[in-house]
């Protein structure tokens, strides 16, 4: 199940598409003292957590669990609530395979599980204790996808580092703000059940994480995509105070969404189910039932079968307007959201690709028909319209994953920040063909954070086996673990890397040629208001065809506000 899960999760993190009684924060333990200590075995793959004891595998070097559960079944009568303890265990629980992933769309229709809290772990083959441990939130704009987005096996043997890996829920199952679900504790009244369960990793992991070798007063929170940006906002919740001690954002960013356009949203996409069920008889009345705090919305929903709730809003791509998640609610999220004053200051580490919207673009359906018959590459005015959207939201989107949050933090953020951009990919001599049509795409880190990763070997062929690709994985895993360690990511054997500030405001740009790695610290030498001046010059499309760009397929993205305020194309959901 998880590798057709797997595949769909890893497509829509890479392309934004999808193929067709509870523990309130009073009753959190806040000490490691229940969990027992066990004698390992002669080979150490087995572990003992609050809950009973796992036994992993040892492979090339790195041991490894997987599918340990940190909370409890959130199917039924759970749904759509906090996340509670798992049961307790008394055998040894076999952790050799992977857990099930979140239930979603796969290439088949439903995949997954609702009961799906779980997490992997890996560290290296040696007695080490107090390791740093950088847990990964993975991405799939909080609908797709599964801890196995990467492994950290390479990271764990190469850098002496613990790595953990998460489920949580998805889609309408981990984001829903409809009234009538607002019957619990102000947490689950939130409709932010995602975010509820990423908190209840970071506990699982305060209080689990020595018995596999790792520092539970050393933990890096970090995420890619969509996980990305449920780091940023757990830097603003109040209910992720101390749960963790540095933050990385992989191509992340600051997204909120309103809660009461949301639940418009939501009503909306689930009302045909409710005529399809017979429950009301047209759309507009079933979505007004939707929308009211009655008892009888709830029973439906939580009865309702999971398999037909993941159909929903699976064309968002990185539309809020489509999929809203990450509500402003007062509770999880402040109702100010990225506005507070009050951020849950660690260091932070940054991270954006140079064609961050490459794939995104290519994928979109308005070049369908132009990647499926190959003009896309061959026809110069199909490449013009393709190379147009590439160049400016790569650049906008880059904005948007760093200089853009940078900027709204500094002001109230105490600690450190740091901005990084990966250009590597962008010379067709240096990375081939394959790769050069996207560039330093969505995920450009990935093979570099993971080297066995293969999952994007299709785009990229072999552009990541050169001696400069292999030495700038090498930089790029030091400065990690050396944020992760210190809170700063530089050391001796590295380029340095200043921290952003509102006055020197540089980042370090991340690039390799065949041979060599290269790093250099700059500014971002564009911003916002250039780039819609750019857009506005450009003569290299027709008029008609930037303005179709511009309102089909740039329109309405995480990035895409101020162009849509200029050419007035914002969504009533973005009003």
């Amino acid at each position: 199940m998880y590798k057709e899960t797997m595949k769909i999760g890893l497509s829509f993190a890479l392309v934004g598409l999808v193929l067709s009684g509870c523990t309130t924060n009073d009753e959190t333990k806040t000490s490691t003292e229940t969990v027992k200590e066990v004698e390992q075995t002669s080979d150490g793959t087995i572990r003992e957590t609050e809950f009973g004891q796992v036994q992993g595998v040892n492979e090339n070097g790195v041991y490894k669990w997987m599918g340990i559960p940190y909370g409890g079944d959130t199917s039924g009568e759970n749904r759509w609530k906090a996340p509670t303890d798992p049961e307790s265990w008394s055998d040894i629980r076999d952790a050799t395979e992977p857990g099930d992933s979140a239930l979603q769309l796969g290439t088949e229709g439903a995949d997954g599980s609702e009961d799906a809290l779980n997490l992997d772990i890996y560290r290296p083959e040696n007695d080490k204790e107090a390791l740093p441990v950088l847990v990964f939130v993975h991405g799939g704009n909080n609908q797709t996808g599964l801890a196995q987005e990467i492994s950290g096996a390479s990271f764990a043997r190469n850098q002496d580092a613990i790595v953990v890996s998460v489920n949580y829920r998805l889609g309408a199952l981990g984001f829903n703000p409809l009234p009538a679900l607002k019957t619990g504790t102000s947490e689950e009244n939130s409709g932010n059940y995602t975010m509820l369960d990423l908190e209840k990793s970071l506990e699982w992991v305060r209080l689990n994480i020595e018995q596999f070798g790792g520092d539970s007063e050393n933990v890096t929170v970090s995420g890619f995509s969509a996980g990305g940006r449920d780091v940023m906002a757990m830097l603003i919740s109040p209910i992720f105070e101390g749960k963790f001690d540095k933050a990385i954002s992989f191509s992340g960013g600051m997204t909120i969404a309103d809660e009461e356009k949301s639940q418009d949203v939501f009503a909306e996409a689930m009302a045909p189910l409710v005529v399809e069920d017979g429950v009301q008889e047209a759309v507009e009345a079933a979505k007004e039932w939707l929308l009211t705090d009655d008892e009888a919305v709830k029973e439906y929903l939580v009865e309702l079968e999971g398999d037909r709730l993941v159909n929903l809003m699976g064309n968002a791509g990185i539309r809020m307007n489509v999929f809203p998640h990450l509500y402003n609610d007062g509770t999880v999220i402040p109702k100010e959201g990225f506005d507070t004053e009050n951020y849950n200051d660690v260091p932070i580490l940054m991270l954006t690709g140079g064609n961050e919207f490459s794939l995104f673009g290519r994928f979109d359906p308005y070049f369908g028909e132009y990647v499926a018959d190959g003009s896309i590459d061959t026809d110069d005015s199909i490449s013009a319209q393709y190379d147009f959207i590439n160049q400016y939201g790569g650049q906008l989107y880059s904005l948007f994953n760093v200089e853009e949050s940078a900027e709204k933090m500094a002001e109230h953020y105490d600690e450190s920040i740091y901005g990084m951009e990966i250009n590597f990919g962008e010379d067709a001599p240096v990375v081939g063909e394959d790769m050069a049509k996207f560039g330093s795409f969505h995920g450009v880190f990935v093979p570099l954070l993971d080297t066995k990763n293969e999952n994007y070997a299709a785009l990229v062929g072999d552009a990541y086996k050169s001696e400069g690709a292999v030495e700038l994985s090498e930089w790029f895993q030091r400065y990690i673990y050396e944020f992760m360690e210190n809170g700063d990511p530089n050391s001796d054997q590295l380029p340095e890397w200043k921290k952003w500030t509102k006055e020197n405001k540089e980042v370090l740009f991340l690039d390799a040629d065949q041979s060599t790695a290269k790093a250099e610290l700059g500014q971002m030498d564009y911003t916002y208001t250039d780039v819609l001046n750019a857009i506005e010059a450009d003569t290299t499309i027709s008029e008609e065809e930037k303005e179709a760009l511009i309102s089909e397929v740039l329109n309405s993205r995480w990035f895409s506000r101020e162009l849509d305020e200029k050419y007035d194309n914002l969504s009533d959901f973005d009003k």
